[in-house]
């Protein structure tokens, strides 16, 4: 039985991997982990952007790595990802923060009786480039209506898969954000036309 979700549009992160490759992801963060990789590039970041004891969402958070790291560093985490496997990995591997199974597309945590706005988001691990065909613009969004004014969000992706810079930047625009900063790498170093991933620290409008 698969895990992939009945809808009409379905997100990319299901279409371009064969089955089993969940399964796969989940593994590889475990084994890195306990390699003493380091996992908190993305969690760093986010840390400088806000405030302390900030409430973060992990929009496309996977099997909890990024959030995880936020959590340890005091903020309050709300994870969520269309696939459920990785939510399931997120709950087993990562107790504290709230991990949900929710599509960002159709993002609506009041409907699942999170009301709270958000202090700032992050989307990490090529989320943009695993969402449903055409649907940027709106997952963006959606992401930015449950964050409080002037929050920022930082999105990070390879720019050699078929979406690009300005694809992205038209969607953001189309979701009412801007740019504050772009970056070739989560630890900041300086993005450029040749730069093959852009991190991108948006903003939502300080009128709310």
């Amino acid at each position: 039985m698969t895990n992939q979700p009945k809808a009409s549009s379905v997100p990319r992160w299901f279409t371009d991997h064969q089955e089993g490759h969940s399964e796969w992801y989940i593994e590889r963060f475990r084994k890195m982990a306990a390699e003493g990789a380091d996992l908190d590039g993305e969690a760093r970041l986010i840390d400088a952007l806000v405030a302390p004891h900030a409430r973060i969402l992990d929009a496309g958070c996977g099997p909890g790595r990024v959030g995880a790291a936020l959590f340890r560093r005091g903020h309050q985490v709300l994870g969520v990802d269309v696939d459920p496997l990785l939510i399931d990995a997120a709950r087993q591997d990562h107790p504290g923060p709230t991990w949900l199974v929710a599509d960002l597309a159709e993002l609506d945590l009041a409907a699942m009786e999170h009301p709270e706005t958000f202090d700032g988001a992050v989307l990490a691990g090529n989320v943009m480039l695993f969402l449903a065909p055409g649907t940027g613009a709106q997952v963006l969004g959606r992401i930015a209506r449950h964050l409080r004014s002037d929050a920022p969000i930082a999105v990070g992706f390879a720019l050699d898969r078929g979406y690009s810079i300005y694809d992205f930047d038209m969607d953001l625009a189309l979701a009412g954000l801007t740019v504050e900063h772009r970056f070739a790498t989560w630890d900041i170093r300086p993005w450029t036309t040749s730069s093959d991933y852009a991190v991108s620290v948006l903003r939502t409008s300080a009128g709310g």
